[in-house]
């Protein structure tokens, strides 16, 4: 062969493997391009999913301590309530024993007086 032939050998191979690899290349892009699409849709799904869990523990978690919590108040509130009711029913029953006494006093001076007024007419 010639040195001509050789050069042309050469550039025939050159322009063969210089366009095997601008079409590896391309196809190499594509290939990532495609994946990290798809990379990127799956770690949204798995985002959008966590999220979706995160948001309904964290919905059910408020609930029941909201739950709770009103629990306590209306025991709490309750426990005022029986607590507030015995102590007006010692202060009206102490008001009621303590009117009795006093109605006995003026009583026994009303019949008191009643007998001081006889003894006047008596006399």
């Amino acid at each position: 062969m010639s040195r001509q032939g050789d050069d042309t050998v050469v550039k025939t191979l050159r322009d063969e493997i210089r366009e095997n690899n601008d079409n590896t290349v391309r196809t190499l892009r594509d290939e990532i391009r495609e994946s990290n699409e798809n990379t990127v849709r799956m770690l949204r799904d798995e985002i959008r999913e966590s999220n979706e869990n995160t948001v309904r523990m964290l919905r059910d978690e408020i609930r029941e301590s909201n739950e709770n919590t009103v629990r306590v108040l209306r025991d709490e509130i309750r426990a005022g309530d029986e607590n507030t009711v015995r102590v007006l029913r010692d202060e009206i029953r102490a008001g009621d024993e303590e009117t009795r006494q006093y109605m006995r006093v003026l009583h026994e001076d009303v019949i008191q007086r009643i007998a001081t007024l006889g003894e006047g007419r008596n006399r």
